[in-house]
């Protein structure tokens, strides 16, 4: 199996997850297996939602709708081309996935897979049925797929190298457990936007989008906004209510009022609109339905201070603040070339 034939799976795979789109289901004839995939997929959809209280259609819909944009040909190619694809043995890599967003670690499987290795996944059990079904729609398309995806819950044995994602905590376990095998090893990230009162309506809607998909459970989600001093946040406010129905689901509305009523307790200042509070704390990783602020004074040390902590940042929203910058709500759709944490997966897995 070469490169192109790869390729032309995961292009399949991408044409079939675009039926499943966030305005709905619309079934596509001309997609390959899909009488054999298609209803079948439909099941896995009601399951993960099921299993997990935070994978609502909508989340689970838009990860999918974000997935059948990245497949693309042009895509693909455009991500590939910059590699030199010549594995002259194949190596198994584990894949140890986070379960905070509907197939979080998607983008590993898939770079495992183009670079002409094999994958040995262990999922989180918060979210462990989707991924499976596209593998074995993967390997009816493209038959070469076969004996190189495997799926356990037990621990990895058998592997070369190792991909891993999980908290600050679990981070140092991975560190010492895998210390002998080529390894990327994932920690807790959060993203942030700078802003400098100057936003249109239109951009601080689109930051909602950035901070409540995904309920702000993805390292991709803004969970900590630098303004200026004596920012008015009242525009903030009016543009991100957009989002006022997140307060009527019920783990989110949970959330809510327990982080509320410990700020309450606990006597300390913030703003709230009754489904988002914000409250000034140098922190970066902020609680569900709650935003953290701090405030800079000129843009250059904010740049050096982000400089320092770039290791806890995944991504900076901003406008004209730096070249690396992701616009206003662009965080939840990354490119194929946008590697979490800014190591090259691929240019790893040529290596091993």
């Amino acid at each position: 199996m070469d490169l192109q034939q790869r390729i032309n799976a995961f292009t399949k795979l991408g044409q079939f997850l675009c039926q499943f789109k966030t305005d709905g289901i619309v079934k596509d004839d001309a997609v390959e297996a899909n009488d054999l995939f298609f209803d079948g997929f439909k099941h896995q959809i009601k399951l993960a939602k099921e299993h997990n209280g935070w994978f609502t259609e909508a989340n689970v819909f838009y990860s999918l709708a974000s997935w059948c944009n990245a497949l693309k040909v042009n895509n693909i190619k455009q991500w590939t081309d910059k590699y030199n694809f010549k594995v002259s043995e194949p190596k198994t890599v584990g894949i140890i996935m986070a379960g905070n967003i509907p197939l979080v670690g998607f983008h590993d499987f898939l770079s495992v897979l183009i670079s002409g290795h094999k994958v040995l996944v262990k999922q989180s059990s918060n979210d462990k049925h989707l991924l499976p079904y596209l593998a074995k729609y993967l390997e009816v398309v493209e038959p070469g797929f076969k004996g190189k995806i495997k799926f356990t819950e037990d621990k990895l044995e058998d592997f070369d190298a190792v991909i891993a994602t999980g908290s600050d905590n679990t981070a140092r376990y991975f560190e010492y457990y895998f210390k002998d095998k080529p390894s990327i090893i994932r920690k807790n990230r959060n993203s942030v936007a700078v802003l400098t009162g100057n936003e249109t309506h239109e951009q601080l809607e689109a930051l909602s989008d950035d901070i409540f998909r995904y309920y702000g459970l993805g390292c991709r989600n803004v969970s900590k906004l630098f303004v200026p001093k004596d920012y008015n946040f009242d525009a903030f406010f009016k543009a991100v209510y957009k989002w006022h129905r997140v307060i009527h689901e019920t783990k989110y509305a949970n959330n809510y009022d327990y982080n509320k009523a410990v700020y309450l307790m606990s006597e300390f200042d913030m703003l709230e609109n009754g489904f988002l509070m914000i409250k000034e704390d140098e922190s970066y990783v902020s609680p569900i339905a709650t935003v953290f602020y701090e405030h800079y004074t000129n843009e250059e040390s904010l740049k050096e201070k982000l400089s320092l902590d770039s290791d806890r940042i995944q991504c900076v929203v901003a406008d004209g603040f730096s070249k690396a910058e992701v616009t206003f709500g662009d965080t939840q759709n990354p490119q194929l070339w946008d590697y979490a944490d800014n190591v090259d997966t691929v240019e790893f897995l040529l290596k091993i």
